[in-house]
């Protein structure tokens, strides 16, 4: 299991970017081991990110995007960030 990024851990912004996340993936009917896959991350690491726990770089929510064939932007404005 990763480490919880302890700083920013269960922060707002984290904890929307990761429902939206989980919406759009649930959406698309991709479950979160093979959005995993598709994003090059460990399972487990995509779970805390989808509960808020983590706080993913940019290159890990880029990866994330094109492997739901979506914008960085679309997450973005799910999230209402």
């Amino acid at each position: 299991m990763p480490t919880p990024s302890p700083k920013y851990a269960n922060a707002p912004v984290l904890v929307a970017l990761g429902e939206a996340i989980r919406s759009m993936r649930k959406a698309r009917g991709i479950s979160q081991e093979e959005l995993a896959h598709r994003s090059q991350v460990d399972r487990a690491y995509m779970s805390s990110i989808e509960r808020g726990i983590q706080n993913p770089g940019v290159m890990t929510i880029i990866r994330i995007a094109k492997g739901m064939d979506i914008s960085v932007a679309e997450i973005f404005a799910e999230a209402k960030l």
